[in-house]
């Protein structure tokens, strides 16, 4: 009951937080399962698997967590695991043993546990280093007869630490851990080195794996036309090959890859003036949409702006809280404190409404503020987020609807881009469908 509560609660609330895409099978793999994910945006990314299955979850989470006030009663209300990591304190690593034998378990018995075998929340923009306790977990409760599959997850973010960016949750292939016992006990340790590294390959296929983090909006910019030439929507599975063909592409042909970089980019600083992309190019306005889309919005900010305005007005404290208590917070975690804060303060503050309205006025203000402060609040959400979208494309149609000539050029020189980029594709895409090279691994937990 309780998990089913917290889960609810949390899946939720990380739909308002963030824009949430995913990317899976309807059917939820069945049986002992272990979820393994690359770890880029701390507690978040654990509890997004909340949103990626319904199935009751064994967590492994650092044994310093368990030491927090609210967070540790939450992960042992979960009946989450600890890990005694080296750097938190060497002397402590012995009651890892525990741990693992709790987490071959729970496979044994048919349950699904969540680890992230990087073993660290970090903001690099490629996969770390993978620890080998997750192969040593699923191996061992395979010996034990349990068939386990290992399921990588991949946790791409747009903007990790901003409110409402986007995270795509993307599962992976299943791993048949049976295919990789040990012939015997001489084997073991190969076996455990095969397994990390296929775990390693599986999460490289859910990921983007970028050298720096300014080649991102290189291999965005060349999804966009990629996807603008073939009339299609950007595919997360294709961006990751842009990822990995930028690699090869900078190696073998530096000259070209510069002089390539500097065209994408000259051409994505010109869309961005007027907050438009490739898409928008092929756009003709005519009088009829156009009046439509007038009239529409003109209704919606009449209606729409008082609410907004007093929603605005009541939820402004609450907005900005979160991001006076992440301000100082590291990368990788500013959005779980924004996140924590945002959760807390937003039912503090329902009840201070509800409270503040209750005494100043009876059950008669009381009662309706209480029914009405979550829709409103979800109101200013939409309203800002619309808005937000009308005038990107205002900013569009002034900055290219009526300037024909620049449009033409900026027209002609993204079909010009992206048949360049259709001819890289080409050359690049048979060596890119080779299966992905293993990543390094360590050993330890």
């Amino acid at each position: 009951m309780f998990y089913s509560f917290v889960r609810a609660v949390v899946a939720l609330a990380l739909r308002l937080f963030y824009r949430v895409k995913v990317n899976a099978p309807s059917a939820e793999p069945e049986g002992p399962v272990m979820f393994v994910g690359n770890h880029p945006n701390g507690l978040i990314d654990p509890a997004l698997v909340f949103i990626l299955t319904r199935r009751h979850v064994t967590f492994l989470a650092k044994e310093p967590l368990f030491r927090l006030p609210v967070i540790g009663w939450l992960l042992k209300g979960l009946g989450a695991l600890p890990v005694y990591r080296k750097q938190d304190d060497p002397s402590q690593m012995g009651k890892n043993e525990g741990t693992l034998d709790a987490a071959r378990g729970a496979l044994v018995q048919g349950r699904a546990i969540t680890l992230f075998p990087e073993g660290k929340s970090h903001s690099e923009p490629s996969l770390a280093e993978l620890k080998t306790g997750a192969a040593r977990i699923a191996l061992g409760a395979a010996k034990q007869g349990a068939a386990v599959r290992i399921v990588p997850v991949g946790l791409t973010y747009a903007d990790k630490h901003l409110f409402r960016s986007e995270v795509l949750i993307e599962m992976g292939v299943p791993i048949e851990v049976k295919d990789f016992l040990p012939a015997d006990a001489a084997s073991e340790t190969e076996s455990v080195r095969k397994l990390t590294e296929h775990i390693a390959g599986g999460l490289r296929s859910v990921t983007l794996n970028l050298e720096q983090w300014e080649d991102l909006p290189l291999i965005q910019m060349a999804e966009r036309l990629y996807a603008f030439r073939q009339k299609e929507a950007m595919d997360p599975e294709r961006l990751r090959h842009w990822a990995r063909g930028l690699q090869l592409f900078r190696s073998e042909q530096p000259e070209r890859f510069e002089r390539m970089r500097a065209d994408l980019m000259s051409f994505h600083r010109r869309l961005a003036l007027g907050r438009a992309d490739p898409t928008d190019l092929a756009l003709t306005y005519q009088a009829g949409p156009v009046t439509r889309f007038v009239l529409k919005n003109l209704a919606l900010l009449v209606f729409g702006l008082p609410l907004f305005a007093l929603g605005l007005g009541l939820f402004y404290v609450p907005y900005l809280f979160p991001r006076w208590m992440s301000r100082k917070a590291e990368l990788d975690v500013q959005a779980t404190v924004k996140f924590l804060a945002a959760l807390v303060v937003s039912v503090a503050w329902w009840g201070v409404l509800t409270v503040g309205a209750w005494l100043w006025r009876g059950p008669a203000l009381g009662l309706p503020v209480l029914l009405a402060v979550p829709p409103l609040s979800l109101f200013t959400l939409y309203f800002s987020e619309r808005w937000g979208e009308v005038l990107r494309d205002v900013s569009v149609f002034f900055t290219l609807g009526s300037r024909v000539r620049l449009k033409a050029r900026l027209l002609n020189e993204g079909e010009r881009l992206a048949a360049e980029v259709d001819q890289l594709a080409g050359e690049y895409r048979p060596r890119l469908e080779q299966p992905i090279a293993p990543l390094a691994v360590v050993a330890g937990r």
